[in-house]
C-alpha cells in the first residue's frame, strides 16, 4: 500500500512537472526557437506557448543581452548594441592608427540568425574589424580624421549587406575614437597651433587694411564736404559781393542822379538870377572852390598852396562879383 501510494505521488509530481516545463511565458519584443526531435519546429511569439516536453526544446544562441554577449534561448528582438574592440589600424599614407566603433543592429529573422551563422555577435564584429581596416587603409591620416560620416556610411552599407543573410538590419555604425601615435598628435597640435597663429594673423592684417580703408574713406569724404563747403562759401561771397557791388552802383547812380537834379536847380536859380548859364556855372564852380579851400584851412599855422588850375575858379569870382555889381542897383 505505501509502495502504491509513493508511485502515485511520484507520477503525479511528475505530471505536474512535465506541465509546468512544457508552460512558456515570453515577455513582449522577445522570441524563442522551438526544435522537435532536433529539427526546427516553430518559434514562440510573446505571450503564453505550450512546449511538449521530450519532444520540444528551445535553441540557445549567442547574442547580445543586456550589453554582454551571452547564450541564452530567449532572443531579444529590439535593437541592440555591440561593441567592437580597439584595433590597430594603417592608413594609406603609413601612419598606425587606433580605432574603436559601435554597431547598432536588430534581429529580424531568429532562424537564420540560429541556423546561418555561428556565433553571430563575434562574426559582425569580426565583419566590422576587417572591413574598417579595408577602409581606413584607402584613406590618409586627414582624410580619416575629417571623414567620419562618411566611414560610417560605408562601413554601415558592407554590413548591412553581408549580415542580411544572417537575418540582422545593422541601423547605424559609429566611430568611437581615432588615436594617432603622440608623435602624430604632437605634431598635428603644432600644426594646428602655426594655422590659429597664422589665422590670427591674417585677422589682424585684414582688420588693420580695413580700418585703413575706412579711415581712407571718411577722410575722402571730409576733403570732398570741406571742399563743397568752401565752394559754396565762395559762390555765396561771390553773390553777395555781387549784390553789394550792384547795390553800390544802384547807390552811386540815384546819388549821381540827385547830384544832377540838385546841379540843375542850382544851375536854373543861379540862371534865373543872373540870366546867363555860363555865369551860373562859373558860380557855382568858385562856391565849390571856397568851400573845400575852408576845410583846408582849419588853423592858424596851417598853409595852403593853391595849384595854377584854381585860378580859373579864382578868376570866376571876379566875373561873378561884375555880374552882382552890374545887377544890384546903385553899384557902380
Amino acid at each position: 500500500m505505501e509502495f502504491i501510494t509513493i508511485l502515485f505521488a511520484v507520477i503525479v509530481a511528475v505530471a505536474v512537472l512535465t506541465v509546468v516545463k512544457g508552460i512558456y511565458v515570453v515577455r513582449q519584443q522577445e522570441t524563442v526557437v522551438v526544435e522537435r526531435l532536433g529539427r526546427f519546429h516553430r518559434l514562440f511569439e510573446s505571450g503564453l506557448n505550450i512546449l511538449i516536453p521530450f519532444l520540444d526544446q528551445p535553441r540557445h544562441i549567442q547574442w547580445v543581452r543586456n550589453g554582454i554577449v551571452m547564450f541564452t534561448d530567449r532572443i531579444d528582438m529590439r535593437e541592440v548594441v555591440l561593441d567592437i574592440a580597439e584595433q590597430r589600424v594603417i592608413t594609406n599614407d603609413n601612419v598606425g592608427i587606433t580605432v574603436d566603433a559601435i554597431i547598432y543592429m536588430q534581429l529580424l529573422d531568429p532562424k537564420r540568425a540560429a541556423y546561418e551563422i555561428q556565433s553571430l555577435p563575434l562574426a559582425v564584429s569580426q565583419l566590422t574589424q576587417t572591413t574598417l581596416r579595408n577602409l581606413i587603409g584607402e584613406m590618409e591620416l586627414d582624410a580619416t580624421l575629417s571623414s567620419r560620416d562618411a566611414i560610417n556610411t560605408r562601413l554601415k552599407t558592407v554590413l548591412d549587406e553581408a549580415t542580411d543573410k544572417w537575418g540582422i538590419k545593422v541601423t547605424r555604425v559609429e566611430l568611437k575614437n581615432i588615436n594617432p601615435p603622440a608623435d602624430v598628435q604632437q605634431a598635428m597640435e603644432k600644426q594646428m597651433q602655426a594655422e590659429r597663429e597664422r589665422r590670427a594673423h591674417v585677422l589682424e592684417a585684414e582688420g588693420l587694411k580695413q580700418s585703413r580703408v575706412l579711415e581712407a574713406e571718411g577722410d575722402k569724404r571730409a576733403r570732398i564736404e570741406r571742399s563743397e563747403g568752401e565752394k559754396q562759401e565762395k559762390i555765396n561771397q561771390a553773390l553777395g559781393d555781387r549784390e553789394a557791388l550792384i547795390a553800390r552802383a544802384e547807390g552811386q547812380a540815384q546819388g549821381i542822379e540827385a547830384v544832377a537834379d540838385a546841379q540843375a536847380k542850382a544851375i536854373a536859380v543861379v540862371r534865373s538870377a543872373f540870366g546867363s548859364p555860363e555865369v551860373a556855372a562859373n558860380y557855382l564852380v568858385a562856391m565849390e572852390y571856397l568851400k573845400r579851400f575852408g576845410e583846408f584851412n582849419t588853423k592858424p599855422t596851417d598853409k595852403v598852396f593853391i595849384p595854377y588850375e584854381a585860378t580859373a575858379g579864382l578868376g570866376s569870382l571876379g566875373g561873378i562879383r561884375e555880374l552882382f555889381d552890374k545887377g544890384t542897383p546903385g553899384r557902380n
